[in-house]
Formats: C-alpha cells, structure tokens, sequence
C-alpha cells in the first residue's frame, strides 16, 4: 500500500467508497473519480484527461505511485496539463474493459497500471501500462511524456481528435455473420483440446511459459473432455498443472491459499498478491479433480483453500474480502518469505530439519532464479516433489507425515502472524463472491463439509438482500456495508452459478428459484440479439464510448461463458429448452470464433459439452431425509458425471419444485419407495427404485 508523504492535503478522492482510490486521496495530483462533474471540468478547461486505472492490491500500481503520482514535480506537471481521473477496476470493469482493449490495440499489450490520455469526451488517443517518472530502457518517462502531450493538444489538435475518433470507431466495430450451418461442437471440442497441447507445459505443467498463470477454466474444461472422450493425456494434463501447483511456491504451505500468479515456469516464485477469484476457481477445479480421481491431494487443497478464505478474508457478515496485496512493510512478498534461522527459532531441531529439507530451505537462500531480485538469503516454501512421494521416502504413511507437517506449520502460521500483514481490500464483490458461493458450495458436496455449504448460502442470502435493488436488480459491490454501483454481466452470471452449485448442495428449490429469477434479469437488460450473445453492461446504465460484448476468458472465464453454462443447466434442470437455445444461437453465431481460437473460450466449451450432450437428468422423488432417497442421491452424486443433472422433489403434490419444474408432476413414487426418472435426448427412461441400477443407467 502506498505511503502517502503529504497526510494534510486530499484531493477529490477523499469520500470515495473505493479503498484503492482513497489510497490516493492525498496524493499530490489533483485526482478526481470518474463522473459527469469529471468530465464537465475538462470541457470547460480545456484539457485532456489523464486516466489511471488499477486496483488496491496491484504491486506496479502502487510503484507507479510512489515514484510519480506522490511526487510533487510530476504532480505539478499532471494538474497543469490535465484533468486526472482515478479508476478502481474492481469497481468499474466496464470503463476498464474498454480503455484496456484501447490500450491492446495501441500497443499490442495490456495491464495494470492502465494509463490512458483522452479527449472531454471519453475519447482515448495515448495509451500504456507502467510508465516510469523519468525515461529508461526505451520506456518515455512522465516528466518528457507529459510535456509533449501538452504540445500536442495545444498545436496539433485537430490530429488527435482525429486519432481519438479513429480509435473510437475501431472500439465499435462489430464483426462475425452469423454461421448458416449447425457447428461442429465435437470438432471445437477437440480442436481446444489440440490448442491447449500445443501450450502445455510438459515439464511443468500448465500452459505458456513465465509469466504462468493457473487458468483453472481450462482445466476444468480438461476434466471434462478427458470424461466426455476417455482421452488419458488431457487428464494427465490437468493432474500435472494441479500438483505442480499445490507443490509450488505459488501456493502458501504456511497459510494456504494460491498466489496469483508465478514469474517462473516452475510455479516456485510467486507473485505474492491473493484474489478471491482465484481461491474460488482453484478449490473448485481441485474440488472437481479430487471428485474425477479419487486423489485425495486434490480434495485436501480444495478443503485448505477454503478454510484459507473462511479464516482471512470472511466479513463479520459472512461475504468474502476482494484481495490481499503482494506487499508489506514496502517489500513484495516479505510476509511470506523466510530465512533459514527462524525456521530453527520457531522449531524444535528434527522438525526444522524436516521442514527445510522437505520445502528446499537454504542457509543461502533458494531464490536464486531469474525475476527473484534482490532478496538476501531469503526462501520461498516449495516442494521438492509432491507430499506422498516425500512420506514414502521418509518411509511414512501420507497421513502420519501430514500430520507431522501439519503440527510444524501451526507452528510456522504463529510465528508469521507477528510479522506486518499484507493490506487486505474489504470491498465486497457480487460477482467473485458468486464464484466463492459455486466453489464452497461444490467443495462441502463433494467432500461432505456441511460447514462450506452453509457458509456459501450464509453469503447468497447476504448478497440476495443487501446488493439487490428495489427493482430486483444486482448491485456490483458494497463498502462498510453500503451497496452500489450497477451490477455487470459478471455479476449476474458468478452469482447465479454460486445459487446453482448451492441447488446441487442443498436441493432447497429457493437457489433454483433464485438462479432463474436473475437470468431473467440477464435476457431482458443484457441480452444482444442480433449477435445471439450478451453485453457486459446492462440497457440502462452508463453510456460508454462503446458497449462491449466480452466473449473471450481472460484469467476467469468470461461472464458471457458462465450465462451460457447457467443457461444450460437451468433449462436441463427445469425443462425451459428456450434457456438451453441460447447455447445453440451463441454456436451458431460465434462458430467462426470458436473455430479459429478454441482454447480462448474453454469456458464456452464446458457450456457446449452440457447442451450439445449427451446429457441426461435425474429426477429422484422420494421423502425428505429417507434413507432410500439419500441412497438414491448418493448413487447419482458419489460419480464423477460432469454432463449429468440432478434435481430433487418431494414426494408430495404441494412441492414449491413443480412450479420451477413442471415436467416432474406426474413424476411418483413407485411402490412407496424413493424413485428415480433418468431423462435424456428429450426423453424419460422406466423409472426405477433399484439404485444398482441408477448407477448403471447414468455409467
């Protein structure tokens, strides 16, 4: 977190609710928020303006600041020539989505810091990422960059009005027909899975190279297809990125919980920010593989992962805090590293012997690789090689050498809590809290932890009541537990899938109910007809100079990939073809994308495996709690079967299920037993009480 020199002066970000803007307030630029009073100033003086977008925990952000926006020379220059503005991307996805794809196209990259220079009128015309105070390395500096932009809008303003106007038109362009024929779903299966190979990490597992990021879509995706196909090496894929993971230096062994990403290809040295979004989508697709596999690693990463986000980043209200910076005490990752000395402070001799032998801890430190810096003789925890392979070289079972290592890393976890504590954003997100509801909802399933699944609906009720407007809208974020700002497409879609993932924990029929509700909401503000997708804001809110359709994953899969798997499941769930439809017309529309860059829209994907099929549901109708019927449950849910469905109804005509789905009313009990109706292709097979053989039907 930026240590502001100047605590008397604030600028007019001092009332902001957004805690990375009020870490600026008393900066020396004269920073304003984003708004019409903004906007209305530059016109009425002339100036362009100065935007910077970023988010509290942002190790560059936060380095930009201390070299530039807190120094009083470049803040002179700033508020001579411009009119700053200051953007949480958190908080405003939607401006952040369009200057960062500016900035894409301008200089073929983007990140955060996002600076961009545009006209009164929103128009971009400069754009890029960190820039330094003074010029180094080829990289202009504000202190020569600010003076020529100041040239430039005095003496050549027709010339960057019309690059403005030109890079605004490229913003609004709109392609891709529409396809005439039925696409190829197996084809662009198998076509990202060949994209995915061709990336892969065979060493190391994961895709690309360093910077490495984990892309749990993918992954998630890879299980999938390994199921749908038999193929053996996509799921060896995902086995390989997931205990280099948990063995890597990206995931903390003291406190537990991943990192964001890792500057190396070997997942030792992290970047050492955590984000919700993160911890979500890694316990679920740990969750998951643990549930494919039956290894049990993965179940016990997905458990320490939530037991991370329960213990750090819970609210008094049971929502889950954004982020945890990467710095403390000024220096990225200190909380996080150690020196071979404390190890044996902390630790009796035999335990810190293990602990330094099993997690490579050097008196001369085990940094020295490239992007480490300047960090003494610190170390980072990474695992020479995986758990099990470490107990059955000290010839111990895999639970007695946890538990050994479990009682040392208590130890380790006190010790570090002394130290100076990252700064945590406690802002509240709807959309990462979604995907926390969907990952502890999916994490107590499947591990039987009651507590994850009430946790999750402890937050959905929270969120249901506190971030929704009296016109049953969603509201994207609250702050010391004021709600605001409209929600995005994001939003709607992590939340829903949170309220899907909780029917599937509970089969309490209100989440099912829910879901629905607010994928209506979806389809009448969001919805882009004419190109069978959905806008990433909704008809009603701010007018940007574009409205854009994010189709693409990023780190998280898009939110247009989620609705589409909302819309998936909830039409196989509740009978409403119309809602599996929008799968179809989004194929249709997009083949050519999907055709071209498969492993871009793995999110897309996992949605077209569940419409395209085969997939089924299974209806089992029986009495609340009976052991029939949670045998039957048990005999659909003990299974790995990522394209089957279950629902739930009580055996009574007064059911709240029948009005969510119909399809199920002539659907009883045969012969006073729990009963189950397996449904696929647009049919019901015999329903049957025998649960051998509900297994064999489902496979």
């Amino acid at each position: 977190m930026p240590h502001h020199r100047n605590t008397t002066h604030v600028n007019h970000l001092a009332h902001e609710k957004s805690p990375y803007l009020r870490q600026h307030a008393a900066n020396p630029v004269d920073w304003y928020p984003w708004g019409d009073a903004t906007f209305e100033r530059a016109q009425a003086e002339d100036k362009p303006l100065f935007l910077s977008i970023g988010y509290s925990t942002c190790h560059w952000c936060h380095v930009m600041a201390e070299e530039s926006f807190e120094d009083p020379t470049v803040a002179a220059l700033m508020n001579e020539t411009f009119i700053s503005v200051k953007v949480d991307r958190e908080e405003r996805p939607d401006i952040d989505a369009v200057y960062m794809e500016a900035c894409r196209m301008m200089t073929g990259t983007g990140g955060w810091p996002l600076t961009v220079i545009m006209t009164p009128e929103k128009k971009p015309f400069y754009a890029a990422t960190y820039i330094p105070k003074e010029s180094r390395a080829g990289l202009t500096g504000l202190m020569d960059l600010i003076p020529r932009i100041a040239v430039f809008w005095r003496e050549q303003r027709e010339t960057v009005i019309a690059a403005a106007e030109r890079m605004t038109e490229l913003l609004n362009v709109r392609t891709q027909e529409e396809s005439t024929c039925e696409p190829a779903i197996e084809e662009f299966l198998t076509g990202a899975f060949r994209h995915l190979t061709y990336v892969y990490d065979h060493d190391h597992g994961g895709f690309g190279t360093a910077p490495k990021f984990p892309v749990p879509h993918h992954l998630i995706f890879l299980l999938r297809y390994a199921h749908r196909t038999g193929n053996k090496d996509a799921l060896a894929m995902v086995e390989k990125t997931l205990l280099s993971m948990r063995a890597g230096g990206i995931y903390d062994h003291i406190g537990f919980g991943f990192h964001r990403y890792s500057t190396d290809a070997a997942w030792r040295l992290p970047h050492f920010e955590k984000m919700l979004s993160d911890q979500a989508l890694l316990a679920f697709v740990y969750a998951e593989a643990f549930h494919s596999t039956g290894n049990i690693a993965y179940g016990q990463t997905a458990d320490e992962v939530c037991r991370y986000v329960l213990r750090d980043m819970s609210s008094p209200e049971g929502t889950f805090y954004t982020a945890e910076d990467a710095d403390s005490d000024g220096v990225e990752g200190k909380y996080y590293l150690w020196h071979a000395d404390e190890i044996e402070t902390v630790l009796e001799k035999d335990e810190a012997r293990l602990i330094r032998d099993v997690f490579t801890i050097r008196d001369e430190g085990n940094l020295h690789m490239e992007n480490a810096g300047d960090r003494g003789n610190a170390n980072i925890l990474f695992l020479r090689d995986s758990l099990d392979d470490a107990a059955r070289r000290r010839h111990m079972t895999p639970d007695a050498f946890y538990e050994r290592l479990d009682a040392a890393r208590r130890l380790l976890s006190r010790e570090r809590e002394k130290r100076t504590r990252p700064h945590r954003d406690t802002k509240i997100l709807t959309d990462w809290n979604g995907l926390m509801i969907a990952a502890l909802a999916a994490v107590g399933r499947i591990l039987f932890v009651d507590d994850y699944v009430k946790a999750a609906a402890r937050c959905a009720d929270f969120l249901w009541h506190a971030h929704r407007t009296p016109e049953e809208t969603l509201l994207h974020r609250s702050v010391d537990g004021r709600a605001g700002i409209p929600a995005y497409l994001d939003d709607y879609a992590f939340f829903i899938w949170g309220l899907i993932e909780l029917y599937a924990a509970t089969y309490d029929p209100l989440y099912l109910e829910r879901a629905q509700t607010l994928l209506g909401v979806v389809r009448r503000h969001f919805e882009d007809p004419e190109r069978s997708s959905f806008f990433f804001t909704a008809d009603d809110g701010e007018t940007l100079i574009t409205r854009r359709t994010e189709m693409a994953d990023m780190a998280i899969p898009s939110g247009q990939a989620v609705v589409l798997w909302n819309a998936a499941r909830l039409g196989l769930l509740t009978g409403d073809q119309a809602l599996t439809d929008t799968v179809f017309g989004f194929a249709r529309h997009h083949a050519g994308e999907l055709e071209h860059n498969p492993a871009a829209y793995t999110g897309t994907m996992i949605a077209c495996d569940l419409a395209y099929g085969p997939s089924r549901v299974v209806v089992v109708v029986g009495h609340d709690g009976a052991a029939d019927t949670c045998d039957m449950i048990s005999a659909v849910r003990d299974g790995y079967h990522p394209r089957t469905l279950l629902i739930f109804r009580e055996a009574n005509r007064d059911s709240p299920l029948l009005s969510l789905a119909p399809y199920t009313r002539d659907m009883t009990l045969h012969h006073g037993r729990a009963t189950a109706y397996v449904c696929t292709e647009n049919m019901c097979l015999t329903p049957t009480t025998d649960t051998g053989k509900l297994a064999t039907l489902i496979g």
